[in-house]
């Protein structure tokens, strides 16, 4: 399986998203009525009936996972060399910064090495919200990201979900569940993802928000090398840029 793709041209990549603001009393009056909008057409789709209705209130906690009404405050990265693992993390409270930093980085890589991208869920989720974040802040779209015009086969995207799928797109398959599945040790061993927008507004703690990312990151790493029959990386390979 995977043969034909060195897992040395493989940029491994996880994203951590918060809502545009704190509370959902703080946004503009404009972003609140789009966002009364998105809270509706939430509620229609809810299908648990024995709770009260949410209010856009409630609902806006999950505003983080729409690129509309969220923020990315991290973006971790693992590329491996000779067997060992070197993960560099982009992060700041200040998003255009943090995305023109890995647009940067994007740019100088593929005009050395021509690689793939790879994300778990990346195909749905990070690779399109960071696209659409750097289209808000006026971020030029490095090729390696950009899908606009491109063949399926031209696209170096790769998605461990979609892997483990093989075709079947009937359910979700979660990071923690296939780490658990493939003996990897779970990188849910502090925070969840529901967790974040908490740590990141009321506790202030971006450095524990970058470990959590860099734990996926390393996840999907070691899934990766468990679909190709190769052995996890090591705890002394792994290194911090």
């Amino acid at each position: 399986m995977l043969d034909n793709i060195r897992i040395e041209n493989i940029l491994f990549l996880d994203i951590e998203t918060v809502p545009m603001a704190a509370h959902y009393e703080e946004l503009s009056d404009l972003f609140r009525k789009h966002w009364d909008r998105k809270a509706d057409s939430l509620a229609r789709a809810d299908r648990n009936q024995t709770e009260p209705a949410k209010t856009p209130a409630e609902w806006f906690e999950r505003a983080g996972i729409y690129a509309e009404f969220g923020k990315i405050v991290c973006i971790s990265t693992g590329i491996l060399r000779n067997g060992a693992l070197w993960l560099k993390s982009y992060y700041s409270d200040d998003e255009p910064e943090l995305l023109k930093e890995f647009a940067g980085m994007l740019m100088k890589s593929s005009e050395k090495l021509l690689f793939h991208l790879c994300a778990h869920n990346g195909k749905e989720f990070d690779f399109p919200y960071i696209i659409r974040r750097m289209l808000v802040n006026g971020i030029k779209i490095p090729p390696i990201l950009d899908m606009a015009g491109k063949k399926p086969w031209e696209v170096n995207h790769l998605d461990t979900m979609e892997l483990w799928k093989f075709g079947d797109y009937k359910s979700f398959t979660s990071l923690e569940l296939l780490a658990h599945l493939f003996n990897i040790p779970t990188p849910k061993d502090d925070i969840e993802g529901k967790d974040v927008a908490h740590v990141y507004y009321e506790e202030h703690d971006l450095p524990r928000i970058v470990t959590y990312c860099q734990k996926d990151v390393l996840t999907i790493v070691n899934l990766m090398l468990r679909m190709k029959g190769e052995e996890l990386v090591p705890d002394d390979k792994i290194n911090y840029a």
